[in-house]
């Protein structure tokens, strides 16, 4: 077994993995710190993912995949983190962090939609004022003085993320449309699509905290919708909107 600890939203896990790959996965934040909790993948971990993502293509008609197994080591390890994180105070959320003078926007929707597309564009409008967060898999904290965002390993295809912490000011709902408007909306509005992309663990007294959780988050942080056409003025639009 290899084991390395990193530090990963505020807390120091010690991975043991069978490959080095989780590890160069990880590097940016890896740490000497004291282990909060530790993760270890066996080959079972493994193949359990291999069962999941066979599932998930067969579910959809399509062939089914020939990932590697140091690809599901780096699921399964990603899993396991997601899995705990929640008895911190701490949830998964799949989204965009973009942030602008330290200060945290997310923006999510359904895969497709163009999260990255508009977050690319906030980059080019704002220049270095803007550093990209995490372009995929956030972590959000729940403090009694707001949201924080975290960057994580887990940075989507194109790895775009920092190894920082910001304050969430926004979150906003991307949908696609023909004119940029951006329009504020309420909790009920919001929920069903926050609950659809956060990471639920399998374990149900953690799944109770990740939902309290999310609820706690959708009244500490304003909340928005966005129709975007994805031209670069849809940034100056949402960023406007949401001050």
């Amino acid at each position: 077994m290899i084991s390395k600890r990193y530090k990963i939203a505020d807390k120091v896990i010690e991975v043991s993995s069978i490959y080095e790959d989780v590890h160069e996965y990880c590097k940016d934040y890896v740490t000497n710190e004291q282990s909060d909790f530790s993760v270890t993948i066996t080959p079972e971990d493994i193949a359990l993912e291999k069962q999941k993502s066979d599932s998930e293509y067969a579910y959809e008609g399509l062939p089914l995949p020939n990932f590697s197994d140091e690809l599901l080591e780096e699921t399964a390890v990603y899993r396991k983190i997601a899995e705990i994180m929640p008895g911190y105070d701490t949830f998964v959320f799949h989204g965009s962090v973009i942030a602008v003078d330290g200060v945290g926007y997310l923006f999510t929707a359904k895969s497709g939609t163009g999260k990255s597309t508009h977050t690319r564009l906030w980059r080019e409008y704002f220049g270095n004022r803007a550093v990209m967060v995490n372009d995929d898999k956030p972590m959000l904290k729940i403090t009694d003085s707001g949201v924080i965002a975290y960057g994580t390993p887990y940075n989507g295809k194109h790895r775009l993320g920092t190894n920082i912490a910001v304050p969430l000011k926004a979150i906003c709902i991307l949908t696609r449309g023909g004119e940029n408007s951006i329009v504020r909306i309420d909790k009920s509005e919001a929920y069903p699509m926050l609950v659809q992309q956060v990471y639920r663990p399998q374990n149900s007294m953690q799944l109770m905290k990740t939902l309290d959780l999310v609820d706690t988050m959708a009244e500490s942080v304003k909340l928005y919708q966005l129709g975007c056409n994805m031209k670069i003025e849809a940034a100056k639009i949402a960023f406007e909107g949401m001050q």
